[in-house]
């Protein structure tokens, strides 16, 4: 078998562990931030976590296939060894990347609706005034 199909095989299915880890890690600890921002809407935080790990999971094994294929030949071990770890690092890179976005994101419901719970609600009026009347204008 070629080399370079070695180091396909190996490329895939590191890739794609890496991606069903990190998916699995931010949907179950995601999960939490999201019940909290919905208020405790457990149907709708678990709705809402599995869109964005369905999101997460094609745009990074869309990237990892995208990224496949390589242009050179890889004659000896360390070719391998080295187109691996370019590959993988840039994975990895991307997989640090789309954390961090969806940490971010996270972050930001949760502040705004801690925002939105700590506001009071408007005071409804207690009278009204009327316009101001004016005459007619003087020259």
């Amino acid at each position: 078998m070629d080399l370079t199909v070695v180091a396909y095989v190996i490329y895939l299915v590191v890739s794609i562990g890496l991606t069903v880890w990190v998916a699995r890690t931010l949907s179950r600890n995601g999960r939490i931030f999201l019940a909290d921002v919905l208020r405790g809407n457990e149907k709708l935080a678990d709705a809402v976590n599995h869109l964005l790990v369905v999101g997460f999971y094609l745009v990074n094994l869309g990237f990892v296939t995208l990224y496949l294929q390589d242009d050179g030949t890889l004659a000896t071990a360390r070719q391998v060894f080295e187109a691996l770890s370019k590959k993988l690092g840039v994975v990895l890179l991307v997989l640090g990347l789309m954390h961090l976005g969806n940490v971010f994101a996270l972050n930001k419901f949760r502040r705004r609706g801690l925002m939105d719970r700590e506001q009071t609600p408007p005071v409804p009026p207690q009278g009204y005034t009327q316009p101001a009347s004016f005459g007619p204008a003087q020259a």
